[in-house]
């Protein structure tokens, strides 16, 4: 090996950035090694390397060496033809699509060439060598570098040649091409290249422009990315006859050699390879965007190529020294400064194989100096239990937060953990992580601070089919059932790790499970019930709902659908939320332990004024309300109208509010339920721009905007509440719809543009009006600013930012910050302006504490009374040293 001399480095970078990227002799050059110990990220070829065959294909090709290769390329052209349902006259081979897009280039009838930017380097150079001066046509960063028809067209009144890319290199973006054979009809003067070398990785019923094309539409198709076989260089035109008869005159004779032309014919007729690539394809970028986006900075463009562009944005703002970190660990990226619409903020990495993907993004983390301490493997076997249920709602969620208070109480260090939680409920770490609201109740049960190690998995749906996942607090993509499981393995991973590193620190562990152990279609893929019970060693507590009616059933139909190793997990059963005389069920208990051989440990009452946030949405919509004995009459009451979303989340933002004795909070879900309140809330929302959509055909907006007309009801909105009331919503990333541009509920002159990277920490302020300290925090998509000058400024932080804006009247405000009802002396405040608008006097002193801790002690309390503490401490392992831990604390 070369000694690593590092003094002509930043030249060397700098011409790879002016060529195409994957000189490896130069890149190794750079990073005093050997060109195999470079891992090249600025090349993008197939992930899964050339095709099993290839060898014997070029060995058999061997043979006809000693003849020159067919000019025509008969066999190649024939089996493009049947693969793209073209005739021979409308194809043409040539050595890579460089050669063939320099020769469309030169083919005169136009006097210059169009090129929308960024684009690839090559056209402007072909255009370059064929004499034509060269008009950009910028994309940028701003309307998501989607490709404009309408500022192309103003291009185009003289005879050009424009250069397209589908999808775009470097963006890795696709345009309609019911777009571009609209435009390319309206111009039959302008000749259209559409340059397809990556839209064999897009899915495969895209529609191509390969055989519906207009006859001014050319089409170059590289095989070596797709194919993995940029040695042999071999590229394909489709167009018009005339065209291809002027293009193959500017092309050398046998510009195909005998090599390409076997090995690409055998390349077009493998569709199984081809189906294989789509698929893996598309995994290996989902997963390597996500862990591209553990990288605080990092904004990456959404792509449907092999590829991804990224930018850096708070990491020092300039990729070159990032590049050159990088070559150092013996990784190679793409500077993109040089494309025209980037700066030097910009670059591209190729996707590769999971274990190299895994390579750059640690190498991209220890280079921007952020790389985490890795999580450490358990050194021993934590005692744990484990809460699961006949089905989702079944109470899991808060007897594990009873256990967590009891083992807590009895002088154990105890930690939550659930491997997997869906829910639109979530919550913010101090370090700006994301996880289930669930586990953060759990936490406070254990006095512990929320740890994302205690939920690594958080999966918030965005539609029946999909939903963003969330690892380690990050969100890593918004996936399909489909391609979540087949992400599975790699979050399966992170749960070990994060499971193992937690354990280490606790005394005991009490996990929880999700839905149900015995749903059959999900077990071949779990990582959070019975899997995740086998991998902490847990005992499993199975708890039934006998509320709902069918408990006994449910317990002993959910044991005959388990495998014979998960029965043998079970240590019991718990009977949750029952209403009556607990002596009643023993019959019953008998019947139960003779059909599963396994015991009930306990009966837990159903607990009135629990006071603990609520896990789902489920109890919510229903319009649940905890009883409050000391409510004043309804007359006495202010009343709040809550808004129901169809995505809401973020729900226990209105919790504080139920706890307040002059409050009457309802749940709102259609126009003709609203009436005339004091307040409307309208809550945060997963997938905003649905959601206001949604409101404004239900009639709700409209309904909305005539109570703040009549100045008596204050209209809140809290973080996506907030979006909808102002002016209109930009998409320009195509995150929540398809349309740029949606119009808000016109209540206050805000903006909201929706960006890529989600907004997430804790968050301390003021609200202005009151003076009142507020805190909490925020998790939301994009940034909202002010249209007027007359607008207020609702609460700051404590950098003095604004979280949110207002009229000047106050009737109609909106913030960011979620949580801030949490505050006692700001809710007060809050509920005491609505009183005195409604003619009540004010009450002026917290009426409610809203504090966690008297009603975990309470749960901990019933709990302890209605389970066998003393069979869940024996299956722990803790025999005479925790009874006599519960006697000195019950003492």
């Amino acid at each position: 090996m070369k000694q690593t001399t590092l003094a002509g480095l930043p030249d060397i970078l700098e011409e790879q950035q002016e060529s195409h990227g994957g000189n490896l002799r130069r890149l190794a050059e750079a990073a005093g090694c050997d060109p195999s110990e470079i891992l090249d990220f600025s090349a993008n070829m197939n992930p899964l390397g050339p095709p099993s065959w290839l060898g014997q294909e070029v060995g058999q090709a061997l043979r006809e060496i000693p003849a020159y290769p067919d000019p025509d390329c008969t066999d190649l052209i024939m089996a493009a033809c049947e693969r793209y349902k073209v005739w021979p006259t409308q194809v043409l081979a040539g050595n890579g699509a460089s050669e063939l897009i320099q020769a469309v280039a030169a083919i005169g009838g136009v006097r210059k060439a169009v090129i929308p930017s960024p684009a690839y380097v090559d056209y402007r150079r072909a255009a370059r060598l064929a004499g034509l001066p060269v008009s950009e046509v910028a994309m940028n960063a701003e309307n998501g570098f989607r490709l404009d028809f309408g500022k192309l067209a103003s291009h185009m009144q003289d005879p050009a040649v424009v250069f397209l890319c589908r999808p775009n290199n470097p963006t890795g973006l696709d345009f309609d091409p019911d777009d571009l054979r609209e435009v390319a009809e309206m111009f039959p003067h302008c000749r259209f290249v559409v340059d397809e070398s990556f839209a064999e990785f897009m899915p495969e019923n895209t529609d191509r422009l390969i055989k519906e094309r207009p006859d001014n539409v050319i089409t170059i198709l590289s095989l070596t990315k797709f194919y993995a076989i940029p040695g042999l260089r071999l590229g394909l035109a489709f167009a018009h006859p005339e065209p291809i008869l002027k293009m193959r005159r500017r092309l050398p004779p046998w510009s195909v050699n005998t090599l390409a032309q076997r090995v690409g014919a055998r390349c077009l007729r493998d569709t199984v390879y081809a189906a294989r690539t789509r698929d893996h394809t598309k995994m290996l970028r989902e997963n390597l965007i996500a862990g591209l986006r553990e990288v605080p900075g990092l904004v990456i463009q959404p792509s449907e190529a092999n590829f991804l562009l990224c930018k850096l944005e708070r990491i020092g703002g300039d990729a070159k020294p990032l590049q050159e970190k990088l070559i150092k660990d013996r990784v190679a990226i793409r500077l993109c400064g040089n494309y025209h619409g980037l700066d030097d903020r910009w670059f591209r990495v190729a996707v590769r194989t999971e274990e190299e993907n895994d390579r750059l993004v640690r190498a991209m983390k220890r280079a921007c100096g952020v790389e985490r301490p890795p999580l450490v493997k358990r050194e021993r076997r934590t005692p744990a239990i484990m809460l699961q249920g006949t089905g989702s709602d079944a109470g899991k969620s808060v007897l594990a937060a009873a256990l967590c208070r009891i083992f807590l109480q009895d002088g154990y260090r105890v930690s939550p953990f659930k491997a997997q939680n869906m829910s639109l409920n979530s919550f913010v770490t101090d370090d700006g992580c994301e996880m289930g609201r669930a586990q953060v109740t759990q936490a406070a049960a254990s006095r512990l601070k929320p740890d994302v190690r205690m939920n690594p998995v958080l999966l918030k749906p965005g539609s029946d089919t999909g939903s963003q996942v969330i690892v380690m607090g990050r969100p890593v993509g918004n996936m399909s059932v489909r391609e979540y499981v087949q992400y599975k393995p790699r979050a399966w991973e992170a749960v070990k790790a994060a499971y193992d590193s937690l354990a280490n620190e606790s005394d005991i562990m009490v996990l929880e499970g999700a839905g149900s152990p015995a749903e059959i279609n999900l077990k071949h893929h779990d990582i959070v019930n019975m899997n995740m019970a086998r991998y902490a060693g847990a005992n499993v507590l199975l708890a039934g709902d006998i509320d709902r009616g069918g408990v006994f059933a449910s317990l002993v139909g959910t044991m005959n659908l388990l495998d014979p190793w998960e029965r043998d997990l079970v240590s019991g059963f718990v009977i949750n939320r029952f209403r009556g005389d607990p002596t009643l069920l023993d019959p019953a208990f008998g019947f139960v332990f003779e059909n599963t051989g396994k015991p009930v440990v306990g009966t837990v009452p159903y607990i009135q004024n629990l006071g603990l946030p609520e896990e789902d949405s489920v109890a919510f919509k229903n319009g649940f309300r905890p009883d409050n004995e000391n409510r004043f009459p309804d007359d006495q009451c202010v009343d709040i109208a809550v808004i129901d979303l169809p995505r809401i989340s973020n729900f226990n933002d209105i919790d504080p509010l139920y706890a307040e004795p002059d409050v009457r909070v309802r749940v709102v879900s259609s126009a003709l339920e609203l009436g005339e309140p004091d307040a409307v809330i309208i809550p945060g929302s997963k997938s905003t721009v649905p959601d206001m959509k949604t409101l404004k055909g239900a009639g709700m907006a409209a309904a909305i905007r005539s109570l703040a007309n009549n100045g008596r009801t204050r209209i809140v909105g809290i973080c996506g509440g907030f979006q909808m009331l102002g002016k209109h919503i930009d998409d320009p990333y195509g995150l929540e719809s398809d349309t740029i541009r949606q119009e808000g509920f016109s209540l206050l002159p805000v903006r909201t543009e929706l960006a890529q990277e989600k907004t997430l920490k804790r968050t301390y302020g003021q609200h202005c009006r009151s003076g009142m300290r507020v805190h909490g925090y925020e998790i939301h998509h994009g940034e909202t600013t002010p249209l007027s000058k007359e607008l207020r400024v609702t609460l700051r932080n404590s950098e003095g930012h604004a979280l949110g804006f207002g009229t000047p009247e106050g009737n109609v405000w909106g913030t960011y910050l979620h949580g801030l009802f949490d505050s006692d002396e700001f809710r007060r405040w809050f509920i005491d302006q609505l009183r005195i608008n409604k003619g009540l006097a004010p009450l002026e002193y917290p009426q409610t504490t809203y504090d966690l801790e008297a009603s975990l002690d309470h749960l901990a309390s019933v709990v302890r009374e209605s389970l066998d503490m003393s069979k869940i401490y024996d299956a722990l392992g803790f025999k005479a040293s925790c009874r006599q831990a519960s006697l000195l604390f019950k003492i």
